[in-house]
């Protein structure tokens, strides 16, 4: 059974940084594509990033591309986002996602999904 927690949550100012990690078990992480989405209160879930199984792909929302860098350790099995230059709209709830047949990052939030972490709670304010 795959498990994904996600880690790396906190209140920062705005142009602050924080680096999100999604550790995976049950799965070898190689295998599996993971996406980050976010969820703010009131709004849909956001697909922001992903990173393709094979780790020839990597994708990024308009709203984050520039200021997030998503890479994976599979050696720790392990995906990490770093987000930088941090606003007041990227507060949000952010999860992972694990999707073993999207080899090229083209999953949405309504596709099929091996499993969802519990979220990680960024928040963004002076």
């Amino acid at each position: 059974q795959v498990q994904l927690v996600e880690s790396g949550g906190g209140l920062v100012q705005p142009g602050g940084s924080l680096r999100l990690s999604c550790v995976a078990s049950g799965v070898t992480l190689s295998s599996t594509t993971i996406h980050w989405f976010r969820q703010a209160p009131g709004q849909e879930r956001e697909g922001i990033s992903c990173s393709s199984s094979n780790s020839i792909f990597t994708r990024y929302a308009t709203s984050v591309a520039g200021r997030f860098t998503i890479s994976r350790d599979n050696a720790k099995n392990t995906v990490y986002l770093q987000m930088s230059n941090l606003k007041p709209e990227d507060t949000a709830t952010y999860y992972c996602a694990a999707n073993h047949l999207d080899d090229f990052c083209q999953a949405n939030r309504t596709s099929h999904w091996d499993a969802w972490g519990q979220g990680t709670q960024v928040t963004v304010s002076s």
